[in-house]
């Protein structure tokens, strides 16, 4: 693509994917047609199926989408990880390759950051009730009490920590030290948002859960969370609740509320096809150069 035709193209999205040889084709698919979609970065966790295949074939027609494969299974977290470090755009979604979410939704989920309301957008699966299969109590209640636990300790008033659908600015997700395993990203995440005084806005999303005899991945035993090989693992997500709760009690009051409404130009213009100014680019330029400093988020 030319810089005049990737004007207006500041969506990066992010798939993680394990053995998804069934449904990665028609997610891929359907989040290509996304508008402002400057890449896709597909992650294989070793898989050992053809998952791999499926994206290449997906790769040879169109250039927007591009893989990255691991020898052995490494876990969601590990997956997330290396796919943000290779994003390019101004906005940046975790999305999954199972259908439980459904890209077309996508649009909304990011709306609040193009319009500069938000830096990060949670889309809640609670907090308007849509399209949502009903499947597992348990996996519910854990999500209820794990997103209870992660409030009372961040002070936030979220309805859904454990969404898979996750919008940040490119520069805040960037710059996370990810320290977590597994599934651990959804509570590490929200843990360290909270400590950056940035402005974090929910919209509803539709929900497609899966059964495990259809594929479903995350076991109750993890809360919803991740998948523990030894009990101890279980003790990490707790940690990782608790490590944002001591910045959070000596700002008490502070900066988060003037953070609200605070519109980004940068991230504006970046998805406006008018975007031509000088000082954008001058921004994109500095933000590149920064991509390998230290975090400020840890």
């Amino acid at each position: 693509m030319t810089e005049k035709s990737e004007r207006g193209l500041c969506l990066s999205v992010v798939i993680p994917v394990y053995n998804e040889e069934a449904t990665l084709a028609a997610v891929l698919n359907k989040v290509l047609a996304v508008p402002h979609l400057l890449e896709i970065i597909v992650v294989d966790d070793g898989s050992t199926d053809q998952t791999a295949k499926v994206a290449g074939a997906i790769i040879a027609r169109d250039s927007r989408v591009r893989l990255e494969r691991f020898d052995r299974n490494l876990g969601k977290t590990a997956a997330l990880r290396v796919g943000f470090a290779l994003t390019r755009g101004e906005i940046v979604i975790v999305q999954d390759a199972d259908l439980e979410y459904d890209p077309a939704e996508i649009q909304g989920v990011i709306q609040p950051i193009i319009d500069g309301h938000a830096d990060v957008v949670f889309g809640s699966r609670f907090l308007v009730r849509r399209a949502a299969r009903v499947l597992y109590f348990y996996h519910y209640l854990a999500n209820k009490l794990l997103t209870f636990l992660s409030n009372t300790l961040t002070n936030l008033n979220m309805t859904d920590i454990e969404t898979g659908y996750k919008a940040f600015r490119g520069e805040i997700i960037r710059n996370m030290i990810i320290v977590s395993s597994g599934f651990g990203f959804e509570v590490e995440a929200t843990a360290k948002v909270a400590k950056l005084n940035v402005a974090i806005y929910e919209v509803p999303i539709s929900y497609y859960g899966r059964t495990y005899s259809e594929g479903k991945k995350i076991a109750f035993l993890d809360g919803n969370c991740r998948r523990i090989p030894n009990g101890n693992d279980g003790i990490q997500l707790v940690s990782l609740i608790l490590s944002a709760a001591p910045q959070h009690l000596a700002t008490k009051g502070s900066s988060r509320e003037s953070s609200r409404g605070r519109v980004h130009p940068c991230v504006a213009r970046a998805c406006d096809p008018h975007a031509t100014d000088p000082a954008h680019r001058r921004w994109r330029a500095v933000r590149d150069s920064q991509s390998s400093h230290p975090v400020r988020a840890q």
